[in-house]
């Protein structure tokens, strides 16, 4: 079983920066970012796989960047210029086959970090 436990989550001001980190009992093929606002469905923020190619959602793309750290099996998303609809709390994520923002084809889940901005 893989164990995935988020941090990192926090306030932060419109126009402001925060990183989350996924400390990971071991990497799979896939890892990934997903997040979930009140009343609304979880939706993929970015992936990145073993080989270190990236995968992005169009709403995040040039703001948030995906990286990890192999050695110390870290995953991490930095995030910048952050907006109010950015509010939700975000889950990392874990794949073993392919590499894609479908929460439903994820295999484990961390139980989240919260994360705020405000106006």
């Amino acid at each position: 079983q893989v164990q995935l436990v988020e941090s990192g989550g926090g306030s932060v001001e419109a126009g402001g920066s925060l990183t989350l980190s996924c400390e990971a009992s071991k990497f799979t093929y896939c890892m990934g970012w997903f997040r979930q606002a009140p009343g609304q469905e979880r939706e993929g923020v970015a992936a990145i796989s073993s080989g270190g190619s990236t995968w992005s959602a169009d709403f995040v793309r040039g703001r948030f960047r995906i990286s990890k750290d192999n050695a110390k099996s870290i995953l991490y998303l930095q995030m910048n210029s952050l907006k109010p609809e950015d509010s939700a709390m975000y889950y990392c994520a874990a794949r073993y086959n392919r590499c894609d923002l479908t929460a439903q084809r994820y295999n484990h889940w961390g139980k989240g970090t919260q994360v705020t901005v405000g106006a």
